[in-house]
């Protein structure tokens, strides 16, 4: 992989928020979330289901409007664009969703499905269409003749390949992807990330990769960001993170990876309770109500962020610097 350090990135993110409102109150899903996303990397996002990845992942395109912040892409703020502009930026942006079967119009046929974008941007005559879906069809490991055949006709992996294909039709920049594989099994999930591999040397794609199966993310990302009930806990590197994570989150979670030899000694991190709700999220650190490290002083302010290494940076008041 390279090293994503060294790559001067395609997004930065900054203090965004995305907050809901409800009959019960305002949801924070979102709370002032910072990172960058270096240019043909692969970064991973990761945290516990209501963490906010998802919504983190929509706000990014604008398929939700986040209620503060910047989202810098390609040094133009994509939440201060007017709606033409916007819309000329979707064409390098696209997405991935994490169900298969909900994600395909099942009243279309699959060429259809994967030209819409091509059609809703003009791009090419009806023939030439025809030509780019068949090609992008191949490139992701299927018939050309699927275009002729309805979603329901393949299987979940099958079905998650023509959702690549549309992704890829605007030929974009940058590709959220969130749980692509969550819905597959264990073998259809190498050979879809195989194949977004594949995609990111050949087209040398930018991808934010959404999942909660962390030895996933190791073998596909380059950099790892950790959510937890809408803030970042730790970002890095990925072999730094893995091998030395400073968040008591991130040991955690690392912890619980299930490992091949079941005779293996095991030092398990078990967090108590659930996570908070994000309707009356904890003041301070928001992981103290979980941490076996917190104190009285973790409930006064949101923790800064340390150094534990190059571009590795941990949230956490008990976090010893490194140089």
């Amino acid at each position: 992989m390279p090293e994503a350090a060294t790559v001067e990135p395609l997004l930065r993110i900054r203090n965004l928020s995305k907050r809901f409102h409800s009959p019960r109150g305002v949801v924070h899903a979102v709370s002032d979330v910072s990172f960058d996303i270096p240019h043909g990397s692969i970064t991973g996002l990761v945290g516990e289901s209501g963490s906010g990845k998802t919504t983190l992942g929509r706000a990014l395109l604008r398929l939700i409007e986040p209620s503060e912040g910047q989202t810098i892409f390609d040094g133009s703020d994509l939440n201060a664009l007017r709606p033409k502009a916007l819309r000329a930026a979707r064409r390098r942006m696209q997405i991935i969703f994490q169900d298969p079967v909900s994600s395909l119009n099942p009243r279309l046929k699959v060429g259809p499905i994967i030209a819409e974008g091509l059609r809703a941007h003009g791009v090419g005559t009806s023939a030439d269409r025809k030509e780019r879906v068949a090609a992008l069809l191949e490139e992701v490991g299927l018939s050309p003749d699927a275009m002729l055949r309805f979603p329901h006709e393949f299987s979940g992996g099958q079905r998650q390949r023509i959702g690549i294909a549309r992704a890829l039709a605007l030929e974009p920049d940058f590709i959220v992807a969130d749980e692509s594989v969550s819905a597959l099994d264990v073998s259809i999930q190498a050979q879809v990330l195989n194949l977004l591999l594949e995609l990111r040397e050949r087209r040398n794609l930018t991808m934010l990769f959404i999942a909660h199966d962390l030895s996933v993310v190791e073998y596909l990302c380059d950099q790892i960001v950790v959510m937890y009930l809408g803030r970042i806990a730790e970002i890095g590197p990925a072999r730094p993170l893995y091998s030395c994570p400073g968040h008591p989150y991130t040991q955690a979670l690392l912890s619980a990876v299930p490992v091949p030899d079941p005779t293996a000694a095991r030092n398990r991190t078990i967090l108590t309770g659930d996570i908070p709700s994000p309707l009356d999220p904890p003041g301070g650190c928001v992981f103290r109500t979980r941490c076996p490290h917190a104190d009285g002083d973790c409930a006064a302010s949101v923790p800064t962020p340390r150094r534990a290494g190059a571009n590795h940076t941990v949230y956490c008041r008990k976090f010893d610097v490194r140089d």
